[in-house]
């Protein structure tokens, strides 16, 4: 489907960031997943260039170009042409504006110009190994010793967790109030900050998912994020636009599905004649495209109401819900329509398949979505 959303400045970008990606990503992504880590070199890359932070005011060395449509045409071409694992728009999109809506002065001329260069990566710290989605449920402390904080507890699951220079923390704060927490910036080198393993994970192999672990370590008040016992509300604020991303995403693997599938089944021969001359491939990929266009389709409309402000939970958990199953469906009728070779590490069908199965889980699960959808319908009676 023909899409008209994007200014002919956007579609420079675009392909600008193309050739960057050919050119300084895709030939090392399959060392990198081999590694298990991206080189901290390329966040250095990507802020040279300016893709870091897109949003940030030019007096702290951005573009200032709020428009999201900047990142979702990045996370297009990273389906393509770059590496998934390579999370830099969690550091620029989901994480850096913390520092944008609760960071003060001081706190935002420390960390962003850093940021936007690529020398401070950031990372979040919210899940924790018995309490996931349910955040009331945490276990980290943060203690108010008058001139500092101590926090202790332990982090998993935490995405650029090997990498990061900054890591916002978020703990309890309130004995008296169990559900009260504050966000904290953890920062490389503080006594008591240890990093765990690099986890071994199903697919994003390029990707470093860490433990993280804080025994005793002195907060400065300085690095207290916002406002104190408002961690949970600071947290709140940025999910529609982290389910919009995931969302972007998931849509850009699954037209990369139907890409590399139209090419395969194009090229390979069974019966006498090409797998798309035949009409069972031809209807699954008939039914892959307008799946993959309905749902850009919503997609371009959230990513328009998201630029505007009026971007709502409730269609952001939409988006994310049926992003997140059509890129399994996506990439399940890919590997099908690969046959054996759908299996094989050396198509990309097959690690675009062990990718996906994480995107029905982070950031809130498809059930979790589906519950804020039903809570919105049954709320308007």
């Amino acid at each position: 489907m023909q899409r008209e959303c994007f200014t002919e400045d956007q579609q420079q970008f675009r392909d600008a960031y193309r050739r960057f990606l050919e050119q300084e990503v895709l030939p090392h992504r399959e060392a990198w997943r081999k590694a298990g880590i991206v080189p901290r070199e390329i966040f250095l890359k990507m802020g040279e260039q300016g893709y870091l932070l897109t949003w940030a005011p030019e007096e702290l060395g951005g573009l200032d170009l709020e428009d999201f449509r900047y990142q979702q045409i990045m996370i297009e071409e990273d389906g393509r042409y770059g590496e998934v694992g390579l999370f830099h728009t969690l550091h620029s999109r989901l994480v850096a504006p913390y520092l944008k809506h609760f960071g003060n002065p001081e706190q935002q001329q420390r960390f962003i110009p850093k940021c936007v260069t690529g020398e401070c990566i950031l990372a979040v710290a919210m899940t924790e190994p018995d309490a996931g989605s349910d955040l009331a449920g945490m276990k980290s402390r943060a203690e108010d010793k008058g001139d500092h904080w101590l926090l202790n507890g332990s982090k998993v699951y935490i995405s650029n967790g090997i990498l990061a220079n900054a890591v916002i923390v978020a703990a309890k704060s309130n004995p008296e109030k169990p559900r009260e927490m504050t966000l904290f910036i953890v920062e490389a080198g503080m006594e008591g900050f240890e990093r765990g393993r690099n986890l071994d994970k199903l697919g994003l192999k390029a990707q470093d998912t860490a433990e993280l672990f804080f025994n005793d370590v002195k907060i400065p008040k300085a690095n207290v994020l916002g406002e104190v016992g408002r961690g949970m509300h600071h947290l709140m604020q940025g999910l529609a636009e982290e389910r919009l991303i995931t969302a972007c995403i998931s849509l850009a693997a699954a037209q990369c599905a139907f890409d590399l599938t139209k090419e395969y089944v194009e090229d390979r021969k069974a019966f006498g004649k090409a797998l798309s001359e035949q009409q069972n491939t031809r209807f699954k990929m008939a039914n892959m495209r307008t799946e993959i266009d309905v749902a850009q389709a919503f997609i371009d409309q959230c990513v328009a109401q998201h630029n505007k402000g009026k971007l709502t939970a409730t269609s952001a958990s939409q988006a994310k819900l049926y992003c997140s199953e059509v890129e399994g469906r996506m990439v399940d009728e890919g590997v099908q329509l690969h046959g054996g070779a759908g299996y094989m590490q050396e198509y990309e069908i097959c690690n675009l398949y062990a990718n996906a199965r994480i995107s029905r889980i982070l950031a809130g699960t498809s059930e979790i979505m589906k519950e804020i959808i039903a809570r919105s319908i049954f709320e308007e009676r």
